[in-house]
């Protein structure tokens, strides 16, 4: 997955999203356990909505993700927002930083984009790895619900001023969601003509008690679950879940 198309108009096809009360959440949850500051993990970034926010609220960001044309545009959202992030090019499983951090973030369905419970697990280990002890990981992630019921073998169109996009889904057994994006982009110079281009992505669905075992064998305990970005706890339909784990004392 290049996500090279994607990361050109991933910012209009998320603009529906509340990355304020994203951040919000996020900062509130992090200072109801103290890390109020200090060096904070944003993992799979993507185009830096959120590592920007964080760093506006006083942490020291770190922004890893393994597209460079995501980070391209994250790297030009900081500096307009004159904020000092370090972005790092790197796959989630291969995650290496210079040091620890005290919390890390993932939002958005980053660990979804993983194709397996290997390599979630892997990923875990590795945040693990980089987390001071004591430290928080908070990260949300899509339902099975939300695949088999929301995404599904469904198809969605956008239309906005800056993008035309068909986005069709199919699902797997294994409640994976293959989902195919054409991108219609006008054509320079040629009026009413277009060109398409197309991106090729996958996500992967865990039920509860996967992410709990996969949590547990990375040295995590779950603090909180929440029905996405809210206070409510999960429900048997909530599409996304937030999770609060802790990396276990030594």
């Amino acid at each position: 997955m290049s996500y090279t198309v994607f990361a050109e108009s991933y910012d209009a096809l998320m603009e529906n999203v509340n990355y304020d009360a994203c951040a919000a959440f996020l900062c509130k949850t992090l200072r109801r356990y103290g890390i109020a500051d200090g060096l904070l993990l944003d993992l799979a970034c993507g185009t830096g909505s959120v590592s920007v926010r964080l760093a506006q609220a006083g942490y020291e960001v770190i922004g890893t993700d393994a597209s460079p044309d995501m980070l391209a545009i994250a790297q030009q959202k900081a500096q307009e927002a004159g904020r000092d992030v370090l972005f790092l090019c790197q796959d989630m499983r291969a995650l290496d930083l210079y040091g620890t951090v005290r919390a890390a973030v993932c939002t958005l369905d980053g660990l979804n984009h993983l194709p397996d419970l290997d390599a979630v697990r892997e990923t875990l280990r590795r945040v693990a790895l980089f987390l001071e002890p004591g430290g928080l990981f908070l990260f949300d992630v899509n339902t099975v619900y939300k695949h088999r019921e929301v995404l599904g073998n469904n198809a969605f169109v956008y239309d906005t001023d800056d993008v035309f996009c068909v986005w069709q889904n199919a699902l797997r057994s294994d409640d994976t969601v293959q989902m195919d994006l054409d991108f219609f982009f006008p054509a320079d110079g040629e009026d009413g003509v277009y060109v398409r281009e197309s991106e090729h992505l996958t996500e992967r669905a865990y039920s509860a008690a996967q992410w709990q075992a996969a949590l547990s064998d990375a040295g995590f305990r779950v603090l909180e679950m929440h029905d996405g970005y809210t206070e409510r706890p999960p429900a048997a339909h909530s599409a996304r879940v937030v999770y609060a784990v802790q990396k276990e004392q030594p």
